[in-house]
């Protein structure tokens, strides 16, 4: 169906909103709240009677903008330090402190659960004044965060953001009254919660491309590709039974790990200008080719030989995407990465794919921080077949995942389309680009493309 615009208009007097139906009021956005309260972080918990919720920015799901509790923080906050900052159902949370490069501070959820809790220091709570509607709120604020109205508020001090809340909600907006904005937020959480299943239905099928993906390379790199060879008890409990006249290699005789340097912070520039330095961030290979394609970072006076490495994450969090690629040229990388040298008797796409096999989280250490260092890879037992089998398997794999990769992007690209378009009909439902007091749900059958084009340009 096609949504209604509003039989009348009038200027709204903000620029980035334009015109607003005519019966619509432009108010501040502090005269929804009732205040502003900033959280607290409290003292360790200890079993006792102040042990209580605290709802950090990390509990912000920014797709249904509420909070999801999967794992609840516990923090002991007396009932003194609780004024004013106990959560209610129906609370606002503002994300004051914290973002970065690709995700601005500033983000606002509802807290639309009924247990008690507060709110950690780099979070504020907004209770909502009589005659507003909360989730017409929420959605309101996810709509100026996308359109970055909040980064005029933004001070930027000492590497962390911090939100001016006195600013952002300074800010105006036009807004219906109390029953319109209700209409409003129904016909929202009604498709948007159609446009989510269709997304996860789509991230589930990522998963299980991925799966493919992985059980593809971890079969070839183990058993080759003749499904008829004789086969082996390699001894290596990953590898199983692998070609009858295939070696086992202990990765100290397959190549040599090296080390990374720490410049000066100064001298790391985005720039032409150096030495490609790469970051676990970069660690990114379009298609199958498994290749380091980009660098942001430069290094000032510190040169490197041309060479061609596998790079993989060597600490945290990063070890567990499993990324694996290969860097070809002149380059250094940071501390927070591991370069494997791979000698000529062995193909080092080939030995990046057995990597890729074997799983950085396996073979990482992850008692404490998750780690891979020299006695994780140096040990560790690899299958090695002759050098021409080696290059083969490579081209051969090479191959067939990129379909697979293929497939990844079309899904992925659907997604973004799904997620692009959500965040235009919220945009043309809260400020009124579109009526829809009266609208039915949206056709099943619908495809993103077609709705999209249903909304006002």
């Amino acid at each position: 169906m096609n949504h209604p615009r509003y039989p009348e208009y009038k200027s709204s007097g903000v620029e980035w909103l334009g015109d607003v139906p005519g019966h619509w009021e432009v108010k501040r956005l502090k005269w929804t709240v009732t205040g502003c309260f900033n959280g607290i972080w409290g003292d360790e918990a200890d079993a006792g009677d102040d042990d209580i919720i605290c709802v950090r920015v990390a509990d912000f799901d920014r797709e249904c903008f509420c909070v999801e509790l999967a794992e609840p923080t516990i923090r002991n906050v007396t009932s003194r330090e609780r004024k004013n900052r106990a959560l209610k159902q129906g609370d606002l949370l503002l994300e004051k402190s914290g973002g970065g490069e690709l995700q601005p501070v500033g983000a606002v959820v509802q807290y639309q659960l009924d247990i008690p809790a507060v709110c950690s220091n780099f979070v504020a709570r907004l209770p909502v004044r009589e005659g507003y509607d909360s989730r017409f709120l929420a959605y309101f604020h996810s709509h100026l965060y996308r359109g970055r109205v909040n980064s005029r508020s933004i001070k930027q001090t000492t590497g962390i953001q911090n939100l001016d809340s006195d600013a952002y909600l300074s800010e105006l907006i036009g807004l219906p009254q109390a029953e319109e904005q209700r209409a409003i937020a129904a016909f929202l959480d009604r498709e948007t919660t159609k446009i989510g299943a269709l997304i996860e239905k789509k991230r589930r099928f990522i998963e299980l491309l991925q799966e493919k993906r992985a059980t593809l390379i971890s079969r070839v790199v183990t058993r080759g590709l003749d499904p008829n060879v004789p086969l082996k008890d390699s001894g290596v409990e990953w590898l199983g039974r692998i070609p009858a006249y295939w070696e086992v290699k202990k990765g100290r005789f397959m190549g040599t790990l090296l080390g990374s340097v720490s410049p000066p912070e100064d001298d790391v520039i985005e720039d032409d200008d150096g030495t490609a330095y790469a970051k676990v961030d970069d660690l990114n290979f379009v298609g199958s080719s498994l290749l380091l394609v980009e660098t942001k970072a430069r290094v000032r006076g510190i040169s490197a030989p041309r060479r061609k490495i596998i790079l993989f994450p060597k600490r945290g969090a990063a070890i567990f995407t499993n990324k694996v690629v290969i860097a070809d040229g002149v380059f250094l990388f940071d501390s927070n990465l591991m370069g494997w040298k791979i000698e000529s008797s062995h193909d080092t796409k080939f030995v990046a794919y057995c990597l890729l096999a074997r799983r950085l989280d396996d073979l990482a250490d992850v008692s404490t921080v998750p780690q891979i260092n020299n006695k994780h890879i140096y040990p560790e037992k690899f299958p090695s077949p002759p050098l021409s089998e080696q290059e083969v398997i490579v081209v051969y794999l090479d191959h067939e995942t990129a379909k697979t990769d293929q497939m990844l992007a079309k899904v992925e690209s659907a997604i973004e389309k799904l997620r692009e378009y959500r965040a235009a009909l919220i945009t043309a439902a809260v400020t009124g680009k579109i009526d829809v007091r009266g609208a039915v749900c949206l056709d099943s059958a619908s495809t993103p493309t077609d709705i999209g084009a249903r909304l006002p340009a």
